[in-house]
């Protein structure tokens, strides 16, 4: 079976986690500092703070900024649960935005929608979540200038585009240097492009948040004498700080992410330009194999390749002109050895959520769910599978509907 995707672990990643098993220490050693200068050159953010998941990055983003439970967080509907998730965790209430139909991104125009029909209930929303869907990144500047306007602050999830770009005041950043944004979180996950087995984290050019994600993490803990606030207990007579004192000033979590996570995660860090052009190759090559299949098949529109992260290759299917449904097809695809997924139901759909928001209307969200599919793209996927792909796909949607 063909997945839709896949880490690729090389013989130099197992010696790097091999080289921690054998070493001293399992977590909280330089491994972690080690991942995360690798992770910060190639965002160009000032700071990366790294933590157990995605999850754990989208709640310590919420958890740094103070949000709870008087603010109202807006998250796009076409997403993975813990983007909005992660809002419930501080108590926060969420508000769901549409997004455009073809892309499944959140646009200018939907934030701005969202943001008034919050305003129209008597709240007012502090932050909003960008999601760079499939790798490809949403419209950071148009989205900060909404932002700005409105007073609310943007955390992007860039769980799906780490390598990927975007244009901020006319110059071309990667996804990551947080230009117009507060934070960027991220997921190493091994579908991801970069895979750490699980690991997430967090950029941001505020050294204040940096600091603070980094205590969040680690259950508010600080061993930092500067900062301790009751000297009767954290200095001998003489002064000095006593050996075994730690404060904490608030909770946190146990957000940690281990030495032998991040030794993975710096080794696949190297290969991130190599797994990309692979990725974007592979994407190429369906683009033209695939273009026969128009109308009834057609891939998300990508503007800009060159910039996409290529987490995903979604293709949008007119399956009521097919006349076949979704599940048919991937059970006919999965029957020729051709693994698929469908990335998102949207959120605003899912029951607790339906709960929370009765009769939420987003046409946009439900008009890109109704014909997204994701096929098979991952780095170590050959050219053979390639084709048996192509030809699944082709005889499926093409042969079974003539």
């Amino acid at each position: 079976m063909i997945p839709y995707g896949r880490q690729w672990i090389d013989d130099d990643d197992v010696a790097a986690v091999s080289a921690v098993l054998k070493g001293e220490m399992l977590t909280g050693g330089d491994a972690v500092g080690a991942f995360e200068d690798a992770l910060a050159r190639v965002t160009e953010a000032p700071h990366a703070v790294a933590c157990a998941n995605g999850t754990a990055a989208l709640h310590l983003a919420l958890l740094a900024l103070g949000v709870g439970p008087e603010d109202v967080v807006v998250v796009p509907s076409v997403t993975f649960l813990a983007t909005a998730n992660a809002a419930r965790f501080v108590g926060a209430e969420v508000r769901f935005a549409d997004v455009d139909p073809d892309s499944g991104l959140l646009t200018p125009q939907t934030l701005a929608a969202a943001l008034d029909a919050v305003g129209s209930r008597g709240d007012r929303a502090t932050v909003a979540i960008p999601v760079h869907l499939n790798g490809r990144s949403c419209d950071m500047e148009g989205l900060a200038g909404i932002a700005r306007a409105r007073g609310v602050t943007l955390v992007e999830d860039a769980c799906h585009a780490l390598g990927g770009h975007h244009h901020v005041g006319g110059a071309r950043r990667p996804v990551g240097a947080t230009a117009a944004s507060a934070m960027a979180c991220f997921s190493f996950h091994p579908v991801k492009t970069v895979a750490m087995g699980e690991g997430g984290a967090v950029t941001t050019a505020d050294q204040a948040l940096a600091e603070r994600l980094r205590l969040l993490r680690n259950h508010g803990m600080t061993r930092t004498a500067g900062t301790f606030t009751q000297p009767e207990e954290a200095f001998d007579a003489d002064g000095d700080p006593n050996p075994w004192y730690y404060e904490m000033l608030e909770p946190g979590y146990n957000y940690r992410a281990s030495d032998i996570n991040c030794a993975l995660g710096h080794s696949q860090m190297r290969k991130l330009g190599a797994f990309l052009d692979r990725r974007r190759r592979l994407a190429a090559a369906y683009d033209e194999r695939l273009a026969a299949l128009a109308p009834l098949l057609r891939p998300v529109p990508r503007p800009a390749p060159e910039d996409d992260g290529w987490h995903l290759y979604p293709v949008l299917i007119d399956f009521a002109r097919l006349g076949r449904s979704r599940a048919a097809v991937m059970r006919e695809l999965r029957e020729r050895g051709v693994g698929t997924q469908v990335h998102y139901l949207p959120l605003h759909r899912q029951p607790y959520y339906r709960q929370r928001t009765p009769g939420l209307s987003l046409p946009g969200a439900d008009a890109y769910y109704a014909r997204c599919l994701s096929l098979p793209l991952f780095p170590a996927m050959t050219d053979a599978e390639m084709t048996t792909v192509v030809a699944a796909v082709t005889e499926v949607i093409a042969e079974r509907s003539a």
